[in-house]
């Protein structure tokens, strides 16, 4: 146990450190054509991988990549920690991610944000919210972005489960794009608002893409379905791994 706080401690001094230098250093990168900032940003998030791994014993094992159809597609990610923020950008092409607006406010990393193509919704607003989600997802997808969304809305720990909200279904309904279901169990090894980072392995599971068409019922149904099946089982086969 010893051990393991030591290794968590140096890897979150790591993180801030490595966040910290990478702000400034890629402070250029907000003046430059988007898509070399996003090259920029590749630097930063490979580092937190490494970092991961090197300090903590924290791999990451990505499934199902032969899954995902050519050209821009609508990504329903399972959201368990920051990690899936960060890692999964990189992991998913770069696509432009759907995020609360207050995050833009941060100093420099809501620049980053919007120069990256971030879509901020006030989610206080309403329709009006939903609205302004679907324009700006419509302007990704012309570019040839895909578009990544964590259907909770929230970080949800292993094992609990609230609601799926319902912008998901106004970008499926409305970009006309397949809907790739993303599980994980990162929440294990990154835990939400705790300290530690337990050594094991993170795995990302593309599962089979939802065509485009369906009614917004049998959509919402077969989403939620698919990611809370197949991210129990991720978890329950890195518990086993673990041991008692």
């Amino acid at each position: 146990m010893i051990l393991l706080w030591l290794r968590s401690a140096v890897f979150n001094l790591f993180f801030y450190v490595w966040t910290a230098l990478m702000t400034v250093v890629l402070l250029p990168m907000l003046l430059v054509p988007r898509q070399l900032g996003i090259r920029a940003a590749r630097v930063w998030i490979f580092g937190i991988n490494l970092g991961l791994r090197l300090i903590c014993g924290v791999r990451v094992e990505v499934r199902g990549r032969e899954r995902i159809p050519e050209g821009p597609v609508l990504i329903a990610a399972k959201h368990q920690s920051a990690w899936d923020t960060i890692e999964l950008l990189a992991i998913c092409g770069m696509p432009s991610v759907v995020l609360k607006r207050e995050l833009t406010w941060i100093p420099l990393y809501g620049q980053y944000v919007t120069a990256m193509g971030g879509i901020p919704i006030d989610r206080s607003a309403g329709a009006k919210a939903l609205k302004d989600m679907v324009r700006q997802a419509k302007q990704t997808v012309a570019t040839g972005r895909s578009v990544l969304i964590f259907p909770q809305g929230t970080r949800v720990a292993p094992g609990q489960k609230i609601p799926y909200q319902p912008g998901v279904a106004a970008l499926y309904s409305q970009l006309g794009l397949p809907c790739v279901p993303v599980a994980l169990n990162s929440g294990l090894f990154w835990p939400r608002r705790k300290f530690l980072r337990p050594p094991g392995t993170i795995t990302v599971e593309f599962l089979t893409p939802i065509p485009p068409g369906l009614r917004r019922e049998p959509f919402m149904t077969t989403l939620e379905a698919r990611v809370e099946a197949a991210s129990d089982a991720l978890v329950a086969l890195a518990r086993s791994a673990s041991g008692p």
